[in-house]
């Protein structure tokens, strides 16, 4: 092994899309072995919750990272693509495994999946599911992060149940359909202690007023005494690795497509159907929910390959980076 680790947030330049703006090149240098000795012990996840060893056993897979300059055709080889075939499965989870240091095999980053129980009515959410856009939008994040990254990640796509046990081993969670969670105490409670000792939610997935009132009634079963705050553009977390000019809104594939739009209509929109992200903190003031409303990142990752003015618009420009800068503002903070 090197004796030394770089970490470098390199020059990132997507004006192209009229989006993101450059962002400076952060490099950091420490002995590979001190590095190692002071982080590990706090990969090894202990049955009971910790804030410090959950967040810096993520913040050490996120930040010992090389986020190299962003532009489809060079970062990502074949650039846009359609969907994979199960050669193209194989050959991508071998490259992944094959990257993997055998000594350190379980601590790598998961992308991880919330699984739960849905309303069922159709205006919550249109019959979206848990397992929405999964499973080519779980693999193409991943395979996105090892290819434009030096994280290692976990090939394969994870789906965790509202259990404890499961919770306990990732630091970062994924909730798609949020505007079809149904949610009882027992779920709520382990949600809660989840994200009170160092776990992270990103939930995405649902518009309108309808599903936002479904969604919030289940939030406030997790926390009835806390609200969701509002983000403006000047968070950090619109600027952390790329830096955004505007609120990155992905709309379905389907309603791009057919209306030209960057939201899906057809949902009550009483207030209006701009992209809005909400924080949920705890008492310190860390972030430990990022609810991404009239959003749906989900198909920018599934359908990347749909049609090229798509994935130029949406996945390449917002989706990728937009979900990087996730990964490290909550892996950091």
């Amino acid at each position: 092994m090197d004796s030394l680790f770089a970490v470098a947030l390199a020059k990132v330049s997507l004006v192209r899309a009229g989006t993101v703006e450059s962002t400076p090149s952060l490099a950091i240098q420490c002995p590979q072995s001190k590095l190692w000795r002071t982080t590990h012990p706090r990969l090894n996840m202990k049955p009971r919750l910790a804030r410090t060893g959950f967040k810096y056993a993520a913040a050490l897979a996120v930040l010992l990272t090389i986020l190299l300059p962003w532009h489809a055709d060079a970062q990502y080889g074949r650039g846009w693509r359609r969907m994979r075939t199960n050669p193209e499965e194989v050959r991508e989870n071998e490259l992944m495994e094959k990257a993997i240091n055998p000594a350190f095999k379980d601590d790598v980053f998961t992308f991880a999946r919330l699984r739960f129980n849905a309303e069922r009515g159709w205006g919550y959410g249109g019959g979206r599911l848990w397992d929405d856009d999964s499973p080519e939008a779980d693999l193409n994040v991943i395979f996105r992060l090892y290819e434009t990254t030096s994280m290692k990640v976990r090939p394969g796509v994870n789906y965790i149940d509202i259990t404890t046990n499961d919770l306990r081993n990732y630091p970062f969670v994924y909730v798609a359909a949020a505007g079809r969670l149904v949610l009882d105490d027992d779920q709520a409670a382990i949600l809660r202690q989840y994200m009170l000792t160092g776990g992270f939610l990103m939930v995405d997935d649902f518009w309108g007023d309808d599903q936002w009132q479904h969604f919030y009634e289940q939030f406030k079963r997790i926390f009835p005494k806390r609200e969701p705050v509002e983000l403006t553009l000047d968070h950090p977390i619109f600027h952390t690795v790329y830096k955004f000019k505007k609120k990155p809104q992905i709309p379905s594939v389907g309603a791009y497509l057919q209306y030209g739009v960057s939201y899906d209509p057809g949902w009550p929109y009483e207030k209006d159907h701009d992209p809005h992200y909400y924080a949920v903190y705890d008492d310190k003031q860390h972030m430990m929910m990022l609810i991404c409303h009239n959003n749906h990142y989900g198909d920018g990752w599934e359908h990347e390959g749909d049609d090229h003015s798509y994935f130029d618009t949406f996945s390449q420009p917002m989706a990728y980076p937009m979900l990087f800068n996730i990964l490290v503002y909550a892996m950091s903070h």
